[in-house]
Order: structure tokens, then sequence, then C-alpha cells
């Protein structure tokens, strides 16, 4: 097997030009995807990280039937201080997975400047937790530069931009809320504009922020009440493992119904991105379907041509008595070390590559979000990958002739002479 290999290099280096160029275009196969799915999985890791760190956390606990109502916010479907204890006690054994979790209420109110009326979508938390189970949402504040664990306070409102603009609402101004409990009585409290935020995917956004306590006063709300906790976890790449342990725990707890109380969602069921983040994976699978075929067809026919251009060859070396087996494995192992070569050279381009772009610093917008700073990286088990998948096909590809050349009866052969 050592002179196979030996002989095998010997060949790929007889036909210079010929190996040059089929392991450039292996080679640029390679590059193509492994930057490609340097960049596209760095933009989608980002955005995922934007919308779990600034809005949504990593998976969130609702009581069952509220997602499927949650355009209306209902808050009949709160959750109670007994249900929030028991939840509370499952999140706390889990604190090895799980980093932070917030307590929310969510409802809808009007929101006045005493000339102009318009709704609102309001999200009242303790700004402690808060911050702790979204990090990156006191950077959607503009021009915020206080203490991010006090980034609302009571009696403070933080109002969407685009809201701001159309009732020209500025920062200290008083704003009236007003709002319906779940009884169906309506109360209105006074507010000060604290901030103005940014929305993630649009002018359209009508979501601000308010205290927990100035929630439960609005909406007159008596002792422990909340309508979800948000969860963000150490590792978001454990999301799934960690989401499958917690709904065990949640479906042990049910109503006289025998019926599940609690239902957990995780961000991607709960935001329109996983779709985006769908395409990106699938584009990926695209570009590395493109490089199959462009490695298939390069070592196809390359090897196809060394068949054809040693056929003579091919019947000495019969005639002497070489075995037909060594005669494939000599071709087969021609494919696997151009392989070989294209991929180790094609890895060492790709992550220069991708460190260059890091260098260039590329900014860029997705919607509202803006200079956004384009960091890439690869994963070593997405280089292992790659590389697989070209050898394996390198070798594939090189099957086929190199069966056709083991078939030849030497006289045939020797005839070419």
């Amino acid at each position: 097997m050592k002179n196979i290999f030996k002989i095998a290099f010997r060949n790929l280096l007889r036909y210079k030009r010929r190996t040059l160029l089929t392991s450039l275009l292996i080679i640029l196969g390679v590059v193509m995807v492994v930057v490609f799915s340097g960049i596209s999985k760095s933009f989608k890791e980002m955005m995922i990280g934007t919308i779990t760190d600034s809005m949504l956390g990593h998976m969130q606990i609702h009581k069952k039937g509220y997602v499927s109502s949650i355009d209306n916010l209902p808050l009949h479907l709160n959750l109670n201080q007994n249900q929030i204890k028991k939840l509370t006690s499952i999140l706390d054994e889990n604190e090895k997975a799980i980093e932070a979790y917030t307590y929310r209420i969510k409802f809808g109110a009007m929101l006045s400047n005493y000339a102009q009326t318009t709704n609102i979508r309001l999200t009242a938390v303790n700004p402690e937790m808060e911050n702790k189970a979204s990090p990156a949402l006191v950077e959607r504040i503009i021009n915020f530069s206080g203490n991010a664990n006090a980034f609302i306070n009571p009696g403070e409102l933080i109002v969407p931009e685009n809201l701001a603009k159309g009732l020209k609402l500025k920062i200290d101004q008083e704003v009236v809320l007003v709002a319906n409990n779940k009884d169906g009585s309506v109360n209105g409290m006074s507010f000060t504009i604290a901030g103005i935020m940014t929305g993630l995917t649009g002018p359209s956004g009508r979501d601000g922020y308010i205290h927990l306590d100035d929630a439960k006063e609005l909406l007159r709300i008596y002792g422990p009440e909340i309508s979800e906790i948000a969860i963000r976890l150490k590792d978001g790449d454990n999301m799934k493992s960690v989401s499958s342990m917690l709904n065990q725990d949640l479906q042990v707890i049910t109503n006289k119904e025998d019926k599940p109380v609690f239902e957990l969602h995780t961000w991607d069921q709960l935001s329109p991105f996983s779709t985006i983040a769908t395409m990106v994976d699938l584009l990926i699978y695209i570009v590395k379907i493109i490089l199959i075929s462009i490695v298939l067809i390069s070592i196809l026919n390359v090897m196809m041509m060394s068949v054809y251009e040693r056929v003579s060859e091919i019947g000495t070396i019969s005639a002497i008595g070489t075995l037909p087996s060594k005669i494939l494995w000599l071709f087969v192992v021609e494919g696997f070390l151009l392989g070989l070569f294209s991929v180790v050279v094609g890895n060492i381009i790709s992550v220069l590559s991708l460190y260059f772009i890091n260098l260039a610093e590329f900014h860029f917008s997705f919607g509202r979000m803006k200079d956004i700073l384009l960091t890439t990286s690869i994963s070593a088990q997405e280089l292992v990958t790659v590389s697989i998948i070209v050898i394996i096909i390198s070798i594939v590809s090189s099957f086929q002739p190199a069966y056709k050349a083991s078939k030849m009866e030497p006289v045939d052969a020797l005839r070419h002479v």
C-alpha cells in the first residue's frame, strides 16, 4: 500500500497542469462553502443573539393557551402566585443550565399626550431581572447612559421610536396611559417619558416598557401575577436539550382535567425570524451541493482522462503480473490525494479569508439596527465536515475510472502502444 501511495503521488506530479487545474476547481469549491458558511452562520447567530438578548430570551413559559391568544394579550391567562412559585422552583433546580429569568406582564393600553391618543403594547418588567435575562435590551434605548439594572423606574415609561415621532414625544414629557384590567374596568395613570426605544424589524413597532409595580397598579392587580417568564440560558446551543428537560418537569403539573397547566416555547417558535434562519441553513446546504457537484465533475474528468492517456501503461503493468485490485487502488489513491491536497489548501485559504474579512471590519444594517459589525467565524467541526465530504466524493468519483482501468485486458491495452 505504501508503494501505491508513492506511485499515485508521482502520477499526479507527472501531469502538473491537469492536476493543478483540477485542484484549483476543488479549492475554489471548498473556499466558497467555508467562507459562505462562516459569513451566513455568523450573520444568523448575530441576529438570533440580538433577538434573544434584547427581547425574547431563549425560551418563555406561559399558561396553557396564552401564546395562541397572544395578539389579544389576554390578562385572564396570567400566572398566579402559586403557579409562579412552582415555576420558580423548577427554574432554580436547573440553575446549571439557566443563567437568568425574568417576570413580565404584557398588556395593551391607550397612550395620550393630552392632544393625541394612540394604542401601545406594553411590557412591564422588573429592571434588574430583565437586564440579566435580556442584557442587550438597554442597547436599544436611544442615548441611554444610566444604570442598566435600573433602566426603568416607577412612574417612568419607555416608548417606541415611531410613536415618539408620531406624537412628538420628548424625554421628561408627561403622558397618560389608560388600560382595561381583566374585569373590564378602566384605569388611567400619568407617566414621564424616560426613554425612546428603537424597533428591531422596522418602523411599525409599538412596544413600550414600564415598571412591573406600575403595571399592577394600572391594571389593579393585587398580589403576584405575571404574563410570562422569559429565560436566558448559559449556552444557547443547548436550547433543545434544556427545553426538553423543562418540558418534562412542566408536563407533570396538571389541572383538574389532567391536562398540562403550562406551555414552554423556544425563541424560534415565537419569532418570525426563525424562517430567515431556516432559509440561511437551506442556502448553506445548496452551496454544499454545488461543492459536491464541482468536486465530482472535476475528479471524474481528471480520472477519466488519466485512464485514457495511460492505457498502454495499464496494459504493461498488467502484463507483468500486477493484480487488477492494485490497479484499482492506484487510481482511487490518486483521487484521494488530489482531494486531500485540495482540502488542506482550501481550508487554509478559507480561514485566512475569514480572518481578513474581520480585519476589514465590514458593517451592515438589518431592519432598524444600523452599523452592525460583521464578525465571522467557522467552527472546527464545520471544517472537518466539509473536508470529509470533499475527500469522500473524491474517492467515489475516482472509483468508476479506476474500476474501468482494473478490468482492461493486457492484450487490448498494449495495442495502444
